[in-house]
């Protein structure tokens, strides 16, 4: 065989995205994954219990869903089937009753307009602004920064729902837009516990639009999953790669960027083996580890040096997965079971975790998110029981032997308790994954941390991952980064790696003009 076009490193779903591309371009490529199974964050097992399947790391993917690339890839012929839970995300109260979510919009609001008047009349408000300018918003956020065509088209749909109101709700924190708006406080809930997946706190700018991108996403598209288990979205990814030509291969770590002249020409790998590209290397991997790492500090500026020592990462993580024989026996049960559950008693309560975690302590009492996947997909679990889990952050840096974290699994158990008194008698499996476990598994997740690297303001868009880069392109010529390092950030949405893809394409068009099948999706 020839030497490839692109190397591609790393086989998480950025790289995978990527790759798809490229072959779709016309160009050879091989992808180098350094664990035995694709997907990187995007994987599921048995291992919990052989009759139950668990997602090892992410879940859902409203993200995914939404996003123009994936969408034209067309997996469902690849075997991708998605499936939805009864609702999308709820919260119980302490006293009894839920903040709920559901698909249908109208349900959504009536629920919310019955514990307090006027709450569900701004919602649907909300849902008329989304239906005018989401669609919009997605493909500005998804793009290369700046996203100009996507941000030029919506100019006229800002103008016409609600212009600087509109503007004001994406910058506004959470905690402000909340109380603004509403009245009530399962709308408040509802967007703090979808802020709250990313790590802006609930008072700083950024955290509202996080928040509004999700739950509007849930109410348009749902939260939705593979069929069969996270990894099934990987395999898709994998047999339409191969189906177009690409080359994977699995259990090949690359120790180091081969670069001559001040360009990327291949990679080398821990066997030794120096795999050539002849036009590109994308790396799917964190930004620590590409910069100083697979490239040598002597190959790189001294000014990304010093601005790399200012790189901050997201928090830390742990996940807890549960093989249930029964559903979670709330207390008081939902009105419809929702897939994704938020446990948290107010807004303030997030800030709160999150300025006990920057203190270096265990929350006292952790933000979880849950997941009950067989409530959304019946193949994972058998019938009549549930493949349940929940994460928490924690502080980055903690020692984590076998107890500490069955401890933290032990309270994270007492927290849902409190909902779910019987929870215990159910449990016939239980996985604690502490942050060393959950990098053991995706070498991207570095102590735990999943969304590759801080989504406050100060390192996003232009800052991401560090000031002045903003953008696939690397200081070395024909190296791109192609992970959640990069813009727009952590989330299962392919962005990054389409990114990657379309900055390769266009350097070499630029360096090597000629026909290519490339078409933008």
């Amino acid at each position: 065989m020839s030497s490839p076009d692109a190397v591609v490193v790393g086989a998480g779903p950025n790289g995978l995205v990527a790759a798809n591309l490229l072959v779709d371009a016309g160009w050879d490529v091989v992808v180098l994954e350094a664990q035995p199974e694709p997907g990187g964050a995007v994987h599921s097992d048995r291992s919990v219990h052989p009759a139950y399947v668990h997602d090892t790391f992410s879940s859902f993917y409203p993200l995914a869903a939404a996003s123009p690339v994936i969408r034209g890839f067309d997996l469902e012929s690849y075997g991708l089937v998605w499936e939805h839970a009864p609702a999308v995300v709820g919260t119980p109260y302490a006293e009894g009753g839920w903040a709920m979510l559901h698909r249908d919009r109208e349900r959504t609001a009536d629920e919310m307009e019955r514990q307090h008047a006027g709450d569900g009349r701004a919602w649907l408000r909300w849902c008329e602004q989304w239906d005018a300018v989401g669609d919009g918003m997605i493909r500005a956020l998804l793009s290369p920064f700046p996203p100009v065509r996507a941000g030029l088209s919506l100019a006229g749909p800002f103008a016409r729902n609600g212009g600087r109101q509109l503007v004001r709700r994406l910058v506004a924190p959470a905690w402000d837009l909340a109380e603004s708006t509403f009245g009530g406080r399962a709308p408040g809930l509802l967007l703090a516990g979808n802020a709250g997946h990313a790590d802006i706190p609930m008072s700083a700018p950024g955290s509202g639009l996080m928040g509004w991108l999700l739950v509007m996403l849930g109410q348009q598209l749902g939260f939705p999953v593979p069929r069969g288990g996270a990894g099934a979205l990987s395999q898709a990814l994998t047999d339409r790669l191969r189906a177009h030509g690409g080359v994977l291969r699995t259990s090949t770590p690359v120790e180091s960027v081969v670069v001559r002249q001040g360009r990327a020409v291949g990679v080398r790998t821990s066997t030794d083996e120096t795999v050539p590209a002849r036009r590109a290397v994308l790396a799917d991997v964190s930004a620590p580890a590409l910069y100083g790492g697979l490239v040598g500090w002597d190959d790189l500026p001294t000014s990304l040096w010093r601005s790399m020592r200012g790189f901050e990462w997201d928090p830390a993580t742990v996940k807890v997965d549960w093989a249930l024989d029964a559903p979670v026996p709330w207390t008081d049960p939902p009105p419809q079971t929702p897939g994704t559950v938020h446990l948290l008693d107010s807004v303030a309560e997030v800030e709160r975790s999150r300025v006990e975690i920057r203190a270096g302590h265990l929350p006292r009492r952790p933000y979880l998110v849950m997941g009950q996947m067989a409530a959304a997909d019946a193949s994972r679990a058998p019938t009549g029981g549930e493949s349940l889990w929940a994460y928490t952050h924690v502080p980055r840096g903690r020692s984590w032997g076998a107890r500490a974290g069955e401890h933290l699994a032990d309270r994270i158990e007492e927290r849902i308790a409190e909902h779910a008194p019987d929870l215990a008698r159910h449990v016939r499996a239980r996985r604690v994954l502490t942050p060393p476990d959950l990098e053991a598994r995706d070498a991207n997740l570095v102590d735990g941390a999943i969304n590759g690297g801080t989504s406050s303001l100060h390192q996003q868009l232009v800052l991401r991952p560090v000031p002045g880069l903003g953008r696939a392109e690397t200081p070395v010529a024909g190296l791109y980064l192609a992970s959640a390092a990069a813009h727009p950030g952590g989330g299962v949405h392919g962005a990054c790696g389409s990114n990657a893809a379309r900055a390769a394409l266009a350097h070499a068009r630029l360096t090597h003009p000629g026909p290519s099948r490339w078409r933008s999706p």
